[in-house]
């Protein structure tokens, strides 16, 4: 019997890493909406807690938040560890936490470039072998959603040579992996966000090594050649993320979908 709607969520086990702010949150708050239970995994653990204390009572029980370092090695095993304790299982992974410092390469920092790899690809990449180990234990198959990037194919500007060679190692991870436990019943896609405004919009941190002045005449220069003439929203990405994680998306694994206004067609 066809299914009345294909995107429906309802029940199903999920784990958002850098789920606090930003596309994260958006992506949390459609799976919520959508009927899912989710497990929230971040550093930063105070804008999750502020969500979940906003929800109706009937929902608080279906969202939980986890303090998690995913730079650490245990913490791709200690996520999928509390996933179990709380929901009892594992159906849908979404990977979106990451960093993108803007650092020219000649002037990189061999530790930063690590962090960024460790934190992109590295973290990622293992979040994805312990989701899929579970799964393939539960027998019943799963989605996995990977959040890489327009830069994964295009560079966007001077300034993330280690973040788009890392989000380059995320798309071709993704293809990969998704060859390797489709024969699970599992679907590994990706998604290609453009500019996308969030709190972590400001490349302005203590990791970039440009000014202010210099990072907005880049992000005024970014948004000029969007066709749509705007940044994009977390929510652009989250309803893509909950087409990709439904049974909308069940004959699609290895496939990357590009959020971006237009921008590559520039």
């Amino acid at each position: 019997m066809q299914e009345t709607n294909p995107f429906l969520l309802n029940g199903k086990r999920v784990l958002v890493t850098g789920g606090s702010m930003g596309i994260g949150m958006g992506i949390v708050r459609r799976f919520v909406a959508g009927g899912a239970r989710v497990l929230i995994a971040d550093k930063a653990t105070e804008p999750a807690q502020k969500y979940i204390n906003s929800l109706q009572a009937s929902l608080r029980n279906n969202v939980a938040v986890i303090n998690v370092d995913l730079t650490e090695q245990s913490a791709p095993e200690t996520m999928i560890t509390e996933m179990v304790r709380i929901f009892g299982g594992i159906d849908i992974l979404v990977n979106n936490a990451g960093i993108y410092p803007m650092a020219p390469m000649m002037e990189m920092k061999p530790e930063l470039f690590d962090k960024v790899y460790t934190l992109n690809l590295k973290a990622a990449a293992f979040t994805c072998r312990e989701a899929a180990r579970q799964m393939i234990k539960q027998g019943t198959g799963g989605k996995i959603v990977v959040i890489a990037s327009i830069d994964s194919i295009h560079p966007s500007s001077v300034g993330l040579a280690a973040y788009d060679s890392s989000k380059g190692g995320v798309l071709m991870f993704t293809k990969n992996f998704a060859l390797e436990v489709a024969k699970y019943g599992i679907n590994v896609n990706a998604i290609a966000p453009g500019g996308i405004a969030t709190e972590g919009s400001s490349l302005s941190s203590p990791m970039s090594k440009m000014s202010k002045e210099e990072i907005e005449k880049i992000t005024a220069g970014f948004i000029a050649q969007i066709p749509l003439g705007r940044m994009g929203l977390p929510d652009d990405i989250a309803k893509v993320a909950v087409f990709l994680a439904s049974s909308a998306a069940d004959y699609m694994t290895g496939s990357l979908v590009v959020v971006d206004g237009g921008r590559l067609l520039m």
